[in-house]
Order: structure tokens, then C-alpha cells, then sequence
């Protein structure tokens, strides 16, 4: 920013004053003495102020000095620059050394080798529903897809599909680590002695893999005394974490 001050310039009428007084002093006895030999009073200021180059933060205003000219008339003119600092802030995202993020990879499906699956009857008489359990027998992170498909016949080719009941869906995939189990809930019959019911003492157990059915399944052995399986009642419910109150209640 430039800056220029005018200030106000010394009156002609000082050097007049001046010059009457000398003239009175050097006077003749006639007072004739040479009026032409007026005195001529020029005076020469020469003021250097401090540069204005300079730069500082609030932009401060630098001075260059005054000059008085022969005429009596002084002029003053103040020249300076300031400059007001600048700086470049930059602001991002920090990222600490060392850091990864870790790789996020979708498990695959689990297999009928993957997982180790046993049946314990659930409380209460007459035996009406038991519970399965999956555990990761694998080593590494699968993914339990669904729910288990069930055969209760002779073969597992001759056994009838048991449905699986809707409301036990559970609402994330079924991820399993090594190590960790998942559960089903299975109802076997609708209670009491029923012609239909047949008595069962290992049954067959299969996975789904990403595009439907795997191929293979795993026999598994009946609660301690076994079951009676009524084929037309029998449903089962999704894999979850845990079973739930209501959801897994069918």
C-alpha cells in the first residue's frame, strides 16, 4: 500500500520579514543605499528518511526526507511501501506412517469339511425341536450360507426337503471365524405319540455354497436316545450367532 503526505509549505511572507530586517540594518545615511542588493535567503533541507522497502506483518509505511526549495516553499512527500505477510496454510488428511488399512476379503462359503456339526435336543418334554451347532473347524474365516438342508430318510437322496422358516432369517451374513460356532433350530414333530412320527438315529446335514446346494453331505448323529421325526411337521430355521426369542420360536 502507497501512501503520499502533503504538508503545509512555509509562507512566502517569513522570507519577506527576513529580508526587510537585513535591509534595515545595512541602511546608508540617505537610505539610498543599493535596494537591488537584496539578500537572497534560500536554505536547503535535505531530510533522508528511513526506506519504506521494508516489509512488515501489519504493513507498515516507510519515509523518504523533505526538500525546501529557493522559492520558500516547502514540499515533503513521504514514499513508502508496506507489505502485509502472507502465508499458505494447507490442511488435509493426516495419515500416520506404518498404517494400513486393513483388507476387508468376503469369506467364502463354508463347506460340509469346513465345519464340524453335532444335535442336542432343546428342553422340555415331549422332544419336539433340537439345535444344531456348526463350528469352524477350518483354520480360516467362511461364511455359513442360510441354512442347513436336512434329510431324515434312509439316503439323502430319498429324504424330503425340510423348509426353513422365513421370520429366523437373520438380517447379516453368518460369518465365522476359526474356531466359532453358529446354531439352527430344528422342529422335529408337533409333540405326543404320533403314527407318523419314525424314530431317527442320525440323519444328514448338507451346506449351501454361493450358487445353491453343495455337492456332499455330513451325517450326523441323533441326541443320546434319538429322535422321533414327524417328516410333515418338521421345519427348520436359519444359521444365526445365537438363537433368538421369537424369531427362532416356531
Amino acid at each position: 500500500m502507497r501512501t503520499s503526505i502533503r504538508r503545509p509549505a512555509v509562507l512566502a511572507a517569513s522570507a519577506v520579514a527576513a529580508l526587510s530586517l537585513t535591509l534595515t540594518a545595512c541602511g546608508g545615511e540617505d537610505g539610498s543605499k543599493d535596494n537591488g542588493a537584496a539578500a537572497s535567503v534560500s536554505a536547503e533541507q535535505g531530510t533522508s528518511g528511513s526506506s519504506g522497502g521494508g516489509s512488515s506483518s501489519n504493513g507498515g509505511v516507510g519515509t523518504t526526507g523533505s526538500t525546501t526549495t529557493g522559492s520558500g516553499t516547502t514540499s515533503s512527500t513521504t514514499t513508502g511501501s508496506g507489505t502485509t505477510g502472507s502465508g499458505t496454510s494447507t490442511s488435509g488428511t493426516v495419515v500416520q506412517a506404518g498404517v494400513k488399512k486393513k483388507a476387508t476379503a468376503k469369506a467364502p462359503a463354508c463347506t460340509v469339511n469346513d465345519v464340524k456339526i453335532s444335535a442336542a435336543k432343546q428342553a422340555g418334554l415331549p422332544t419336539t425341536h433340537i439345535t444344531l451347532t456348526a463350528t469352524n473347524i477350518s483354520g480360516h474365516a467362511c461364511t455359513l450360507l442360510q441354512y442347513p438342508l436336512l434329510g431324515f430318510g434312509d439316503l439323502p437322496q430319498t429324504s424330503k426337503d425340510v423348509p426353513a422358516v422365513a421370520k429366523s432369517k437373520p438380517g447379516t451374513p453368518i460369518v465365522l471365524n476359526a474356531g466359532t460356532p453358529a446354531y439352527a433350530a430344528v422342529r422335529i414333530n408337533n409333540g405326543g405319540v404320533d403314527e407318523k412320527n419314525h424314530a431317527v438315529s442320525s440323519f444328514y446335514v448338507n451346506l449351501f455354497a454361493a450358487d445353491g446346494p453343495a455337492e456332499g453331505s455330513r451325517t450326523v448323529a441323533a441326541p443320546k436316545g434319538g429322535i422321533a421325526v414327524d417328516d410333515a411337521a418338521a421345519k427348520t430355521g436359519y444359521w444365526t450367532y445365537e438363537l433368538r426369542n421369537g424369531a427362532d420360536e416356531f
